[in-house]
């Protein structure tokens, strides 16, 4: 079902000011910078050994990750597993209980197909469903 961890999300108030840390001193690559309207973001991928960082910056005061920092600051959002058949694994994962925030995968960062779980069912982390469709990684 989980192939790996695909990336951890982590929550900042601007990539100008917070990129310096992972590309100067982490010495981490810088993938690809992107906007993703839809959720009202700008991200950063970083490569971290086999598992990417993802930068999230929110573009609007209503961004869902605005909101995020405002209440709990900076810092991880979420972590994404990397699926197959992410319709099966919403599925799957309704069968067992755990409440979907997503009951449809949606368009997500560079073009993966995403689902979120809903952290009141898996004690308190966001977790989210990513398959790449077509796509290596």
């Amino acid at each position: 079902m989980i192939k790996k961890v695909d990336h951890i999300g982590i929550a900042v108030k601007s990539l100008e000011q917070t990129l310096p840390f992972y590309t100067n001193v982490l010495k981490l690559t810088l993938l690809a910078i992107e906007e993703v309207d839809t959720q009202k973001v700008k991200v950063a991928f970083l490569q971290a050994g086999q598992t990417k960082l993802e930068l999230l910056e929110p573009t609007s005061e209503e961004s869902p990750i605005a909101k995020f920092i405002e209440k709990r600051g900076e810092g991880i959002h979420h972590v994404a597993l990397g699926v197959e058949s992410i319709e099966e694994r919403i599925i799957e994962m309704n069968e067992k209980g755990i409440r979907m925030i997503d009951e449809q995968p949606r368009l997500g960062a560079g073009g993966a197909h995403i689902a979120f779980m809903h952290p009141k069912s898996t004690s308190g982390v966001l977790y989210e469903l990513c398959e790449k469709k077509g796509m290596k990684g």
